[in-house]
């Protein structure tokens, strides 16, 4: 059975992109626009694996990655945060927020497909 991510971004070109890469490594896909769409798909939805902007409209990907570590019946939704915000700070912030790992925009295509293949193989 197909693993699912869920990819929360506000920039659709980022969205698309991401987007096509998931779906040819064959993971099922869903999307959010903003970060109270995000959470609501993660309790609706459980992915395997949730691709987090930062830097999004109504709740922030670290009140996002936040809430769903907070709730037990979430805390196995594995958190790979995407940002142009690559400072050691926010880095430092989203994994004591409970993100599993943490990449700065612009990233490497492949090693984003290893880091995904790699979290979602380690559940």
């Amino acid at each position: 059975m197909a693993k699912k991510i869920l990819i929360a971004d506000d920039e659709q070109n980022i969205v698309i992109s991401l987007e096509f890469l998931m779906k040819r490594e064959g993971y099922e896909v869903s999307i959010a626009n903003d970060g109270e769409e995000a959470v609501a798909r993660i309790r609706a939805e459980l992915p395997d694996l949730v691709l987090l902007d930062v830097m999004m409209p109504k709740k922030s990907g670290f009140e996002v990655c936040q809430e769903i570590k907070a709730d037990p019946d979430l805390q196995s939704v594995r958190i790979l945060m995407l940002t142009a915000k690559g400072r050691d700070t926010e880095v430092a912030k989203g994994l004591a927020l409970g993100a599993d790992a943490y990449m700065t925009k612009p990233f490497s295509t492949k090693e984003l497909v290893e880091r995904v293949r790699s979290m979602l193989a380690a559940g």
